[in-house]
């Protein structure tokens, strides 16, 4: 079981069929595995074997595609990495994944060769584009020509990619997702959808991200749709392309309906292909939806996923009336259970945590099974989400137990942040925290107490924390305040901070 083979089997049904289009470029199946075979065979000729972990650092574009699933074919383990990311961030991920490899962008190194100083297990390292720094081989000089390249045999349960997600407590955690988990997902999530062959993807998720690996290429390679690849999400653009296209289907996050809604209701669209929307990472206000659906006269269905599960595990059935608000059943194949404190069932109608088992289930935390034994106890992956259930069996999430912020779809750990400001040498306290955003479901909000004599400024500070850290991440809003409430063993309380 090798994900590549969706590839394989996609590209002998219908190989002259348009795969990916980006850009001003279209590659058929036929096309595209031939470029993932010669590239697979130039990594291999550098030095890169199954089982070497390589980071996969650049902007959505068909080379990232090539990328992926020659590594794939390769059995090696891909650790895809936000692009936008700092030095700090990636000198963790690279210490801590021990990757030998990195394939890269030429115009996205700045904050890489600094990290990299301090890993030199990265040997191998590849950037798109020429003129590179020294020691980086071009990627474009590593697709060989005219080969057949063998899939690697890998098993069920060897790790294909590694992706960090920013949980709720500690450093970010790399979730070890195996060939046999991703294709599982893949085919289940298929399996309940309608689609047919003419229908185009529209590819604006970031594919450094589970959402849209899994959604947006995963399921379209293995039913041989037709991708149309962005590398960052335009809403003029997606909206002309649902006017153009003949048949689409739009996998987003909120932020994204919610920009794509306000651009169609200033200028409405002449025609809308969109046979349907899926909604995931992170809760669709109810007028949001039934706004979205009026105007682009689709349906959207809301999903639930997390990155240890690959992600999908529950959605709204199609065929049946989606429930605003609901995040649907569970996936035929996929087990949930809402629970309490001891694991044991709670009745319909009360909240408790949601609990996931079925074989799309990661593997484990890499280099950390204490966490992987408390997130997989019992063999059920527990989801840290407080949540509900009818009498019917639909879900609905109440609340996150821990303080993890979506942002426009991106996890934001608090206490990444706060770590931060806590650097700053005029910084006493800090409390980050999630605050309602009408665009991007949460913003990150910081509530700072100043050492005495201080002169800092808030768009100093808040300059500061952007320097160190992603871009989504750092707080938009600041505030000075005197004292944070506290408990009295001396635990901030967020819930009691007022901005």
């Amino acid at each position: 079981m090798n994900l590549a083979d969706f590839l394989t089997a996609t590209a002998e049904r219908i190989p002259d069929y348009p795969a990916v289009r980006f850009e001003n470029s279209t590659v058929t199946y036929r096309e595209m595995l031939y470029r993932i075979n010669g590239l697979a065979h130039g990594l291999a000729r550098l030095g890169i074997k199954a089982g070497n972990f390589c980071v996969l650092m650049m902007p959505s574009s068909l080379n990232w595609i090539l990328g992926y699933y020659a590594l794939a074919k390769l059995g090696a383990v891909v650790v895809p990495v936000n692009f936008l990311y700092r030095q700090g961030e990636l000198k963790y991920i690279f210490s801590d994944s021990g990757a030998r490899a990195f394939i890269g962008h030429k115009d996205f190194l700045e904050e890489v060769l600094p990290a990299m100083e301090a890993c030199p297990q990265i040997d191998l390292r590849i950037a798109e584009g020429r003129n590179l720094p020294q020691g980086f081989v071009s990627l474009e000089d590593l697709f060989d020509k005219n080969i057949d390249f063998e899939t690697s045999p890998t098993a069920d349960d060897d790790p294909l990619a590694v992706i960090y997600t920013s949980g709720t407590t500690g450093r970010p955690k790399g979730a070890v997702l195996t060939h046999k988990s991703l294709m599982t997902d893949a085919r289940a999530v298929a399996g309940v959808r309608h689609t047919e062959p003419e229908d185009i993807v529209l590819g604006v998720l970031p594919l450094f991200h589970i959402y849209g690996q899994t959604h947006a290429l995963n399921i379209s390679i293995c039913l041989g749709l037709t991708l149309r690849l962005w590398n960052v999400f335009n809403a003029q653009e997606v909206l002309s392309a649902i006017e153009e296209e003949p048949c689409t289907i739009l996998y987003a996050v909120p932020t994204m309906v919610i920009r794509l809604l306000d651009l169609a209701t200033q200028s409405p669209p002449q025609r809308s292909s969109l046979r349907f929307c899926i909604s995931g990472g992170a809760s669709l206000p109810v007028d949001i939806l039934h706004r979205f659906e009026k105007i682009f006269q689709t349906t959207i269905y809301e999903s639930y996923g997390l990155t240890e599960f690959s992600p999908t595990c529950v959605e709204n059935p199609f065929g049946r009336p989606t429930r605003p608000g609901s995040i649907g059943l569970p996936i035929p194949g996929f087990q949930v259970r809402i629970v309490d404190e001891q694991d044991r069932d709670v009745s319909p109608g009360e909240i408790g945590e949601l609990i996931v088992s079925g074989a799309a289930v990661m593997k484990g935390y890499l280099n950390n099974p204490e966490a992987t034994e408390k997130a997989l106890l019992g063999g059920w992956l527990h989801t840290g989400d407080l949540a509900r259930m009818d009498e019917e069996g639909y879900i609905f999430i109440v609340d996150r137990k821990k303080d993890l912020i979506i942002r426009g779809g991106y996890n934001i750990y608090p206490r990444e942040v706060e770590e931060i400001l806590y650097t700053h040498p005029e910084v006493l306290e800090a409390a980050v925290f999630g605050t309602p955003h009408a665009d991007l479901g949460e913003e990150v909000a910081a509530a700072v107490v100043l050492r005495p004599g201080a002169g800092t400024s808030v768009e100093e500070l808040r300059g500061y924390v952007k320097e160190r850290i992603a871009p989504y991440k750092y707080p938009r809003i600041v505030k000075f305040v005197t004292e944070l409430p506290k408990t009295p063993s001396g635990k901030i309380i967020k819930r009691g901070i007022a901005l």
